[in-house]
């Protein structure tokens, strides 16, 4: 999220995007202006906001914490919110690099005491350590503004997927999945210097978006699967397979299957190669605050004789956006990465349960909402 840090505000309501546990249904409502905690803490006035596919899974009612969320740096700043805060600077981390670490926000009280930052106001905890200026000579620019509110999440996770996968310089790449992540996926591939990136999807809108980047598409959609049409083009396989899907993954007859995309990427990728999974995995079971949790599984089949002959290596988990921050923000400021080529609607906040199912459907690549 981008916003600007703004001083106290005493009895005042905001409007603000709430899910109240029923699946695929959101609704935008009057709620208080959440109050100061501590000294750290910085209360954010957003002016910008996305819609991101974890926001999809709380919607499905299949992710978040097992009760529903409750409601509840320097002044003038413009700064970004990332997806999950710091847990201030006392704790020490003993957690490998790249983990996410700390509270994500408006996941309900399993992921801390924070809320959702699609509001128009929100209060952050351990400011100093969790935010991160925009470029003086970016604000006010609405087009590098929306650049740098994707360093917050879905920039930062399709990067760390190509590190968590051992990219290098000349690699080929396979990206499954041309949602938000993949489709920055595959932009941080092409400016890293991948000789050649494909990404994989169902989605014919998806996939011109990918093409238009430079990337090859593949679709799945069909009668041959996204291993047989890599390998006919890589014979020897791609050097990286990166998941951006995760537990929603679908086969070649679009029917949900887990592992889906872990049996491809094992396939196409070559001996030596690496795997990288930003998708997400889960399964909370049924509880209030996901009341779908039982429709996904802990365990899946995994192809461990083929993973291990191969010599394949395979890196997963959350993303820490902080990490990776500073540089994404240079990249953006300097013109060489411009990942705001993913939106396809900026709205009003109360637009928002409109687009919420225009995002579920696959007709929108990403959505803005701008607080004017």
């Amino acid at each position: 999220m981008a916003g600007n840090a703004t001083l106290n505000l005493v009895n005042a309501t905001m409007r603000a995007v709430v899910w109240s546990g029923i699946p695929f249904n959101i609704t935008v409502q009057d709620v208080p202006v959440p109050a100061l905690q501590a000294a750290t803490d910085a209360r954010i006035r957003i002016t910008s906001a996305a819609i991101c596919g974890t926001d999809l899974h709380t919607y499905h009612g299949t992710y978040g914490s097992a009760t529903v969320p409750e409601q509840e740096s320097l002044i003038g700043d413009h700064v970004v919110i990332p997806d999950n805060y710091d847990p201030g600077a006392l704790v020490m981390q003993l957690a490998q690099p790249n983990f996410a670490s700390g509270s994500a926000p408006g996941l309900g009280q399993d992921y801390g005491t924070a809320q959702g930052c699609q509001a128009e106001y929100i209060v952050v905890p351990a400011a100093d350590h969790t935010l991160w200026r925009i470029p003086t000579q970016d604000v006010g620019n609405t087009t590098q503004e929306v650049n740098h509110l994707l360093t917050s999440d879905i920039f930062a996770t399709g990067w760390t997927a190509l590190d968590f996968a051992g990219f290098e310089t000349g690699d080929t790449v396979a990206v499954f999945g041309a949602g938000p992540v993949g489709l920055l996926s595959a932009h941080s591939a092409l400016i890293r210097g991948a000789s050649r990136v494909y990404v994989v999807d169902s989605v014919p809108q998806r996939l011109q978006v990918a093409e238009s980047i430079g990337a090859i598409p593949i679709s799945f959609n069909g009668t041959r699967g996204a291993v047989e049409q890599i390998l006919e083009l890589e014979p020897n396989g791609v050097t990286r397979s990166v998941d951006c899907v995760g537990y929603e993954a679908l086969d070649s007859n679009l029917e949900g299957q887990t592992n889906a995309v872990i049996l491809d990427m094992i396939a196409v990728t070559s001996q030596r190669g690496g795997i990288g999974s930003v998708g997400v995995y889960t399964n909370p079971g049924a509880t209030s605050g996901t009341p779908l949790g039982n429709s996904t599984t802990s365990y899946i089949q995994f192809p461990i004789v083929d993973f291990f002959e191969k010599g394949l290596t395979y890196g997963a988990g959350p993303v820490d956006p902080k990490l990776v921050a500073p540089y994404l923000t240079q990249l953006i400021t300097t013109g060489v990465a411009n990942p705001g080529f993913i939106v396809s609607s900026t709205i009003g906040i109360e637009q928002a349960p409109e687009y919420f199912a225009r995002f579920n459907d696959h007709l929108e690549s990403k959505v803005i909402i701008r607080f004017d």
